[in-house]
């Protein structure tokens, strides 16, 4: 009996806590409402230059919450995305002058013309005291939305994101393509920082980013490392890629291939002498074979294939699954560029490729499925929610 009052006592005690956060945040935003004038989004910039102390208090808020996410899109509330799941504020709907208030104050003049000429705009910033954050600010509906990232204020490593070891391995290669996929969100770029940090701890190289937005500052230790940001040091991945190889790098990382032209240029580099780093939006490894494939008319497909199966080192597919005590785990699936993966990709047999990654534990490679049953017989996660993230469940073995 008295376990009982005291299990109610401490749900009371929660419910009070998280409902003193849920009134902290509604007054947070309501401050920020009242401050907002409502500024047309195509004023001069010296207009849109709003009050930005309640921003900051959300900002702050939502880093004190542990939020992995700040949503701010009219006809809803500020929205926090707290372990994977979304939490509204208490308190009216956001209004469209009221999101473009927000949202504006956080653009330089640069940022607003770009934002007005496609639509879309993406930045990093940083408030004093609270941290850096990633931000997308876009129209839906005839409004002005957008989404803040809050990213850790140190880089990451392989262990705090509860990556495999092995990873380590691909910080210590000369040359090849490294590739990290999967959806958005699911933190490849924080894998991808992570790897730079092994190399700018542990060898001595001249390390190139090319990033939109620059996500992660690094600062010089063993390596020289220069970050490129698109639209401000440079027009696009694919002229940076090109002019980088002019720089004398020994690793390059790009931050995206987005386009027929950047991946040549990244399989060139790959194939010639350079580390090279990059991701791609795939849900496993064969698809992002696929996808750089399917990129090229099929009169350049062969050759493509024969650049790839040459120059690629490894591909991790990772996606982030909600665990049973809360939080998000990482689930990965690894290919490994072994002579065997390198002919199938030569002679065309991507199909083989998973039943590959699947017999060759011993070369450090592992499945989605494999992963996820591996999460659950360690009680990170459950059998529903492994079964809900495999791409074959007839393939998951988690007893």
């Amino acid at each position: 009996m008295r376990k009982l009052r005291e299990a109610a006592g401490n749900a009371y005690l929660y419910t009070i806590k998280v409902s003193g956060y849920d009134h902290q945040l509604a007054d947070i935003v309501a401050q920020l409402n009242r401050s907002v004038p409502g500024a047309p989004v195509a004023a001069p910039p010296a207009a849109t230059r709003v009050d930005t102390s309640s921003l900051d208090r959300l900002l702050a808020h939502a880093a004190k919450r542990g939020a992995s996410d700040v949503l701010v899109i009219a006809g809803a509330p500020v929205t926090l995305r707290i372990g994977g799941a979304l939490s509204p504020a208490p308190g009216p709907a956001l209004t469209a002058e009221e999101t473009r208030g927000i949202l504006t104050s956080v653009l330089t003049a640069a940022q607003l013309q770009e934002l007005q000429r496609h639509k879309s705009v993406d930045l990093c910033f940083s408030r004093d005291g609270i941290g850096r954050f990633r931000a997308n600010v876009h129209h839906q509906r005839g409004t002005l939305s957008g989404s803040f990232r809050l990213l850790p204020e140190r880089v990451p490593s392989l262990e705090s994101l509860h990556l495999p070891p092995m990873l380590r391995k691909l910080a210590e290669a000369r040359q090849g393509l490294v590739l990290i996929t999967g959806p958005t969100g699911c933190g490849k770029s924080s894998t991808l920082a992570a790897l730079v940090d092994l190399i700018n701890t542990n060898r001595q190289h001249h390390v190139v980013t090319i990033e939109d937005p620059v996500e992660y500052v690094h600062a010089n230790r063993s390596s020289v490392i220069e970050q490129i940001e698109v639209g401000q040091d440079a027009p696009d991945f694919a002229s940076s890629v090109r002019s980088i190889l002019r720089q004398n790098p020994d690793v390059i990382l790009v931050g995206e291939m987005r386009d027929p032209e950047t991946i040549s240029t990244v399989l060139t580099a790959a194939e010639t002498g350079h580390l090279v780093l990059s991701t791609l939006h795939t849900n496993d490894t064969s698809q992002a074979v696929s996808r750089i494939l399917d990129s090229f008319g099929s009169a350049n497909q062969a050759q493509i294939r024969q650049q790839l199966s040459l120059a690629l080192l490894a591909v991790v597919a990772q996606q982030l699954v909600p665990t049973s005590t809360g939080g998000r785990y990482p689930a990965v699936e690894i290919l490994m560029a072994t002579p065997g993966v390198r002919n199938l990709i030569r002679k065309g047999e991507d199909h083989q490729l998973y039943n590959a990654i699947s017999t060759s534990r011993n070369a450090g490679m592992i499945t989605m499925e494999q992963s996820l049953a591996e999460m659950v017989r360690a009680g990170r996660i459950t059998t529903e929610v492994a079964l809900a993230h495999c791409h074959r469940p007839q393939d998951l073995h988690a007893d």
